[in-house]
């Protein structure tokens, strides 16, 4: 995030900056009406590319040659590399755990212990504790969150209100958690430090929380869910395809251990997806070789095949029931492709829209009019938003507003926590929301459902950023600091150091900051 940098491009107008975002929407609107969910499996990637081909048009008329853009785009991506690879190895984890039956025993127990009325608001409290304690929604996401959508589906609740309740508990504790990168970033960006900025957040993060396990409580309590299968003999089909204890859970404890140690997320994964691999050999032998069927090698080798094709392209369960080879038929790289692919194009047209400038000349005139503290929170939140759709990257949308904004908030002492706290509430929660953004893609591929369709069910963050912009409205948490006072002092006491530390006498008249030091530029 250090190398974001803010690029003014005076030769463009309004009218120039608008018009590769017209273009976009225009087409993504035409996309979603002809393919419907269809569209994220390849034309929306070819429309972000088409948007990104007319961004540089632009800029390549307003100066910006064609080397400087491609080289800037290939530093946008780079920033999305650790992405891309975590997303990668998620896919291999998924199948691992599936041949394993970490995932499997989860359910098994989760359809035990949970009725469909409890089952929202307590998946929303599990994601939430889980990604407290881990400071990633990425990671809650991708070993409970992958579980609670099969336990969902199994109890006939649908999966977008599932990966909704997973995705809003887990947005809210990586929010709330001092270990989570946006909840360090944002205070950083803004000027001030990382418990101040969380105490800030309480005030719009707690009463969302509150209304998202209402609304869940409400939604399971009011519906009428109906299990697709029989779930006595889904039991009975879990214990026959797998063993079932305590042991297979070992690769999950391991993932959760090595996060709580604040091991980077791509580690934990890897470990956690080579443990389960390990517990499939251990503990699920039968299984793996008949997945593997390949009879002419020997056990081991045919072990090994096993486990490396659950994490190339997934495990496939053949056992007769066919709601229970659904359930568990999932994983694996390959179904990771299409949304890198995403991503990719996504960052494509982010990185020429920033680095042309077109990004700031957009936000310029947003800035320009916003002359009170309510209209100045308005719109940073509203930025942070329009960062996340235009330029597809959470860190994107906490650090570009975050700079830009910064000195009004200080011109109006407004106290860095109130702008931490905007950006956060607007930038952060609104990225998962957002199909092409990084967060959006990986939230729809690791629980394997589309963004459109989680997106209503999404109440914590909803919630969230309605109240965060009605706060601003209403001018409430709107946190001022005293300015700093001038304090005079006679000439000859004063010796004030100017560019070039050169010496500078004042005169009766002016003042001297406060803790003005030699060689400070005044």
């Amino acid at each position: 995030m250090k190398n974001i940098r803010i690029i003014r491009n005076k030769e463009l107008s309004i009218g120039e900056a608008l018009l590769p975002v017209v273009v976009l929407i225009g087409l993504l609107a035409y996309n979603v009406l002809v393919f419907g969910d269809d569209s994220l499996s390849g034309s929306n990637q070819f429309i972000l590319l088409m948007g990104a081909a007319v961004a540089a048009v632009v800029g390549f008329l307003n100066g910006v040659t064609y080397h400087q853009m491609v080289e800037e785009v290939s530093n946008n991506l780079k920033s999305t590399t650790e992405a891309i690879l975590i997303l990668l190895l998620v896919g291999a984890l998924a199948g691992t755990w599936m041949v394993s039956g970490t995932i499997p025993t989860l359910i098994y127990g989760g359809i035990q212990l949970l009725s469909p009325k409890v089952f929202l608001p307590v998946t929303v409290l599990v994601c939430s504790v889980i990604s407290v304690a881990t400071g990633s929604s990425w990671t809650t996401s991708a070993t409970v969150g992958i579980a609670l959508i099969g336990i969902g589906k199994a109890l006939g609740i649908p999966e977008g209100m599932v990966a909704g309740a997973v995705i809003s508990g887990a947005y809210f504790g990586d929010k709330m958690s001092p270990l989570s990168e946006t909840t360090n970033l944002a205070p950083a960006v803004a000027g001030t430090d990382l418990y101040t900025h969380i105490k800030g957040m309480m005030w719009t993060a707690v009463p969302s929380i509150i209304i998202a396990l209402v609304l869940f409580a409400v939604v399971g309590f009011s519906g009428e869910f109906i299990a697709p299968l029989d779930l006595t003999e889904v039991l009975v089909a879990i214990e026959s395809i797998y063993f079932v204890g305590l042991l297979t859970l070992i690769p999950l404890l391991v993932v959760l251990i090595l996060s709580f140690m604040r091991v980077s997320a791509f580690l934990a994964i890897i470990v956690g997806a080579l443990v389960g691999g390990i517990t499939a050999v251990v503990l699920q032998p039968e299984l793996v070789l008949a997945f593997a069927n390949t009879p002419d090698l020997s056990t081991p080798m045919a072990m090994l095949k096993g486990v490396w094709s659950a994490m190339a392209t997934g495990f496939v369960v053949d056992s007769g029931y066919e709601g229970l080879d659904s359930l568990f038929s999932r994983g694996g790289m390959a179904s990771m492709l299409t949304t890198v692919w995403l991503i990719i194009s996504a960052m494509a047209f982010g990185g020429v829209m920033e680095h042309t400038g077109l990004l700031a000349r957009l936000i310029q005139p947003v800035l320009q009019k916003a002359k009170s503290d309510r209209s100045l929170l308005l719109a940073t939140g509203l930025t942070s938003i329009g960062v996340n759709i235009i330029a597809g990257d959470q860190y994107m949308a906490i650090v570009l507003p975050g700079r830009m904004y910064r000195e009004a908030y200080q011109q109006k002492n407004i106290a860095p926590q109130t702008l931490s706290r905007q950006i956060e509430d607007t930038g952060t929660i609104t990225s998962p929301l957002v199909p092409w953004n990084s967060c959006g893609a990986y939230m729809s591929a690791t629980l394997g459902v589309a963004t459109m369709a989680y997106l209503p069910f999404c109440f914590f963050n909803l919630t969230n950023v309605i109240i965060s912009l009605a706060y601003a409205a209403l001018g409430f948490q709107i946190k001022h600091v005293e300015p700093e006072v001038a304090i005079e002092a006679p000439p000859e006491e004063a010796t004030l150091y100017g560019i070039g530390g050169q010496r500078v006498e004042p005169t009766a008249h002016e003042t001297v900051v406060t803790g003005a030091q030699e060689g400070h530029t005044i």
